[in-house]
């Protein structure tokens, strides 16, 4: 595979889409570094997973929204496998609340652990991938950030802000062999919206939830591909279409 031998980190890593797109990577022959904050468990059974099967794999822990943490996280990385190759900004909260109820610490609290930890990451990681001249930054977006989704104002910007921040990396990286996408995703089985009432399949046009699986397939696709650049891929069932 044209990524065999390359250092991946994926960001809340330990499960769902995370997960499912630490065991495509995996399988595709890069080392992978797992980041968790509450799930050590599933990080280091899906790291032992990953070992049994030949490759290098690493379960740490950081608050991806908080720079210190950052900045050991990335360390770590670099000391225990390598240089960071293929980056899935990956972590991310949904906390759903009546509009009428949101308040300005549910709006920062969202923004941050979405959006700010996307920047802090890919700031953390791009001077290597820039002395390299090769670089892949994955961001988990959502439809949310093109149509409002069903969750709120304050989730739909913090998506929608990692768009902006995408497109702005494709174009200041597109010389230096750095590539910046993402990935919209709607409605996909995960821990996410199994508890929602007011999510159901029939919102989607196939009639049916997607899979973390059909989400890491695009994951892989853009950590493989060097001339998609600055796109945004939807993964949601025909929900929205572009």
């Amino acid at each position: 595979m044209k990524i065999h031998g390359r250092i991946a980190l994926v960001t809340g890593g330990s499960r769902g889409i995370g997960r499912a797109s630490v065991l495509v990577l995996a399988a595709a022959g890069c080392d992978v570094a797992v980041n968790y904050v509450h799930a050590r468990d599933e990080a280091e059974s899906l790291v032992r997973e990953i070992v049994s099967r030949g490759q290098r794999a690493l379960a740490i822990r950081g608050d991806v929204s908080r720079e210190a943490d950052v900045e050991q996280l990335v360390r770590t990385v670099q000391q225990a496998l390598g240089r960071i190759d293929i980056l899935v900004n990956n972590a991310g909260i949904n906390p759903s609340k009546p509009l009428a109820e949101l308040s300005l610490a549910d709006w920062n609290e969202t923004i941050t652990t979405n959006l700010t930890s996307s920047f802090l990451v890919s700031q953390a990681v791009l001077a290597g991938m820039r002395q390299r001249q090769w670089g892949r930054l994955i961001f988990l977006s959502s439809i949310a950030a093109q149509t409002g989704g069903v969750i709120g104002p304050h989730y739909a910007a913090s998506k929608a802000g990692m768009l902006g921040l995408m497109h702005s990396y494709a174009s200041l990286l597109s010389k230096e062999g750095i590539t910046a996408n993402a990935i919209a995703p709607a409605l996909i089985e995960t821990d996410m919206i199994r508890n929602s009432s007011r999510i159901q399949p029939t919102l989607v046009p196939v009639g049916r939830f997607g899979t973390a699986e059909e989400v890491a397939d695009a994951v892989l696709l853009l950590a493989t591909n060097s001339y998609i650049n600055g796109q945004t891929i939807n993964v949601n069932g025909g929900w929205y279409m572009s």
